[in-house]
């Protein structure tokens, strides 16, 4: 072989390893962008995925207060019903509704 065929040769091997460099910083290049890409919706998934768990806490918080008043109601609903079932409330429904008085007891009314 001469010299010219050696640098011809040398030119050819150069080429190929420079494309192929070139394909492999492609390559990498091309990969980098998909996970920055992949990263950033990750990210934006991530900020609603924590918006919406607050909106769930708050809620949850909310129905909680809730319970506990129904609670609280149903316990004055039980205590009422016990007092129902007592003379007293018959003895006060009677006095307020059909204006009842005990034998001993003693009305004033107020003069007009």
């Amino acid at each position: 072989m001469n010299r010219t065929e050696n640098r011809e040769n040398g030119r050819r091997r150069g080429r190929k390893k420079t494309s192929r460099l070139r394909r492999y910083k492609r390559s990498i290049l091309m990969i980098c962008t998909v996970l920055v890409f992949l990263s950033g919706a990750l990210a934006v998934s991530s900020i609603r995925l924590q918006a919406k768990n607050a909106q769930y806490k708050a809620q949850e918080e909310e129905l909680e207060a809730q319970i506990r008043e129904e609670e609280k109601r149903a316990q004055e609903v039980e205590e009422f019903e016990d007092y129902v079932k007592t003379d007293d409330y018959i003895k006060d429904t009677a006095e307020d509704k059909l204006n009842l008085v005990d034998p001993d007891e003693i009305i004033f009314k107020p003069s007009r």
